[in-house]
């Protein structure tokens, strides 16, 4: 190998080595060398198609070999100087001082790929220096070295241990539970960002909610998303489950289990995901008790408000943020079709008000049912399924998702003689709810409602009316809407 004859060290590490064993898909490779980075380009050089800085500062260099992409590091002897996450970079001599700074033993492997020394080329050797095979073994998450001093170098590891809990099924060993719970005030050195990244790749594995019940009974959710263990607080109204935190994690795995069944291509879903574990955060702040009742009204708009406020703390993205606060919101807007039916106007309603976010609604409202009584469960599948089927069917006559009304801006300024302002704004808002409480009327209809509404509006002692049927406003579900 060229490393070999170039007189330097190769070896496969961490988490490829990691997952070989556990026959799990590799899709990174991540080699070390004693190579430092100037002589690592030296050497890939000629057999790369291509190779960039990954962060040469930090001792990697990335490459196109053979078509693969490789990350190339030189051995590091990190350490952290307390206040940040970053690490003073310090470059090792040997591949075992370079396995003591990784976070966990199961990472801690490496597969040595060259030996310089050796005669007759090289042979590769598994070098495992702190029990990282027989940890894995046991599905036992550890440390190489003692897990607070792991930890405090660099205390994202801790979210890093529940990730690996949710994507691996492994435990935590009693220290490192211990030290996570001990040392979890630390996180607050680490950047937003890099706390919402481990986040989103807790809840994108396969079992997010042991993760997020590590995250829970050792502190950090309190620093992270302290609104889910604030659920633990709080008996649900029809007495369930022991707490609200306890169906939100139901929710969650709920929402997982129909996203799969429900055949939803690509990767997994992290807004519905957030959504599920989310969607309740705002009972807390909205519980009232009355004799032995116990209600929550509005839970969902305070809700909403919480999810978006935390989210922008951890830095997400606006479409996210967006998209889980919208489905927090309406999570409650099914419950009571099952009691009465909606009407058409309802439906549309329905539609119009979850935009894109239609297809995880009917995931979160159906994951949002945990109750133990076999018949109300199955009375509120069936008004789903009914529901679905109302959709579809009027989205077969009318294409829901592109309602609008019969008549558009231009066709109001020329009808009533107005200029753009808000008189135009305010006809536009009147044809739409004419359109979802109706449906389609043709443009010569819409013409003359629209003309009778504006004589109404311009009348003498007129008030603004409203369309013929409209709701007067948004349906809430806690009043069982019939639209």
């Amino acid at each position: 190998m060229a490393f070999s004859a170039a007189g330097h060290e190769l070896a496969l590490v961490g988490g490829p080595v990691r997952d070989a064993f556990l026959g799990r898909p590799i899709t990174d490779l991540d080699l070390t060398t004693d190579a430092r980075p100037e002589r690592t380009l030296e050497i890939v050089g000629p057999l790369a198609a291509t190779t960039w800085d990954v962060g040469r500062e930090f001792g990697t260099i990335g490459a196109l070999v053979g078509g693969e992409r490789v990350e190339i590091t030189t051995y590091r002897a990190d350490a952290y100087d307390g206040e940040t996450r970053k690490p003073v970079v310090a470059f090792g001599d040997d591949l075992e001082g370079d396995l003591r700074r990784r976070d966990f033993s199961v990472n801690a492997m490496a597969l040595r790929l060259t030996d310089p020394a050796a005669a007759g080329g090289p042979s590769p050797v598994l070098v495992d220096p702190h029990g990282g095979l027989d940890d894995l073994l046991a599905g036992v998450l550890d440390t190489p070295t003692d897990p607070e001093v792991s930890f405090g170098d660099d205390p994202l590891r801790m979210m890093r241990a529940a990730r690996f809990v949710a994507q691996l099924g492994f435990r935590v060993s009693e220290r490192v539970e211990n030290a996570m719970g001990a040392l979890a005030p630390t996180l607050r050195i680490v950047s937003a960002e890099r706390v919402a990244d481990e986040l989103s790749k807790l809840l994108r594995a396969a079992d997010p909610v042991a993760g997020i019940r590590l995250l829970v009974d050792t502190g950090l959710a309190e620093l992270v998303i302290p609104e889910v263990p604030a659920l633990r607080l709080e008996a649900d109204e029809h007495a369930h489950h022991k707490d609200v935190y306890e169906h939100s994690l139901t929710v969650l795995q709920q929402a997982i289990d129909l996203e799969a069944a429900r055949g939803l291509a690509g990767a997994p879903d992290l807004v519905l995901r957030i959504a599920a574990l989310l969607h309740d955060i705002g009972k807390p702040a909205t519980k009232r008790v009355e004799g032995r009742t116990v209600s929550f009204h509005h839970h969902d708009v305070v809700g909403a408000k919480l999810a978006a406020k935390r989210l922008r703390a951890l830095r997400f993205d606006n479409d996210t943020i967006a998209s889980v606060s919208r489905l927090v919101e309406l999570h409650l807007r099914f419950f009571g079709y099952s009691d009465q039916a909606w009407t058409d106007s309802a439906v549309r309603r329905y539609v119009r008000d979850a935009g894109g976010e239609l297809e995880r609604l009917h995931i979160l409202t159906r994951a949002d049912v945990t109750t133990r009584n076999r018949r109300k469960a199955e009375r509120l599948e069936f008004a789903y399924d009914d529901l679905e089927a109302r959709i579809a069917e009027i989205s077969a006559a009318e294409d829901l998702a592109a309602v609008r009304p019969d008549l558009d801006g231009q066709d109001i300024m020329r009808i009533l003689g107005l200029r753009p302002g808000p008189e135009v704004g305010a006809a536009y808002r009147f044809l739409l709810d004419l359109r979802l409480d109706e449906g389609p009327l043709g443009a010569e209809e819409a013409e003359r409602r629209l003309l009778a509404w504006w004589a109404a509006r311009t009348g003498p002692a007129s008030s603004e009316p409203r369309a013929e049927g409209s709701p007067g406003g948004e349906v809430r579900a806690e009043e069982s809407p019939a639209g």
